[in-house]
């Protein structure tokens, strides 16, 4: 079995793939401490002593980082994206949960539980939206 320990980064070398997984290969830049893939066209600058990747080239304000094992490309970083389904569920599974827990406790003895309801609901609704655009943003 392979070794999964970071391998220093040859900036003089061409022989590395591309960490996006477009089957392209990365091609030194000159006179920059960078590599661009011939494929994708994003660029990526050696950080951290030439053991870490990192990509430059995006949008996003969570910059993707990789390290090298030697035959391939390992994230440096779980993405938030392993947890989207278990904070979902719990999101889904607590909130009606004190909302329904918090009606029973506060609320007027005339008040409608739809009130009660439809605030949660639309309080879910909105972070769901919102983790979405993330979602969508980030890929």
């Amino acid at each position: 079995m392979k070794s999964k320990q970071a391998q220093k980064i040859d900036l003089n070398t061409d022989d590395y793939p591309c960490p996006c997984r477009c089957q392209g290969r990365l091609q030194p830049i000159l006179l920059t401490e960078a590599f661009g893939c011939d494929r994708c066209q994003k660029i990526f600058a050696v950080e951290e002593n030439s053991y870490v990747l990192q990509q430059v080239s995006t949008s996003s304000p969570y910059k993707k980082t990789w390290y090298w094992t030697g035959t391939q490309w390992v994230a440096t970083r779980s993405d938030w994206k392993e947890y989207y389904l278990p904070v979902g569920l719990l999101v889904i599974l607590v909130l009606p949960i004190v909302w329904l827990s918090l009606y029973f406790l506060l609320a007027p003895s005339g008040s409608s539980i739809m009130v009660w309801v439809f605030i949660p609901l639309m309080l879910l609704l909105l972070l769901a939206l919102m983790k979405w655009l993330v979602y969508r943003r980030s890929s």
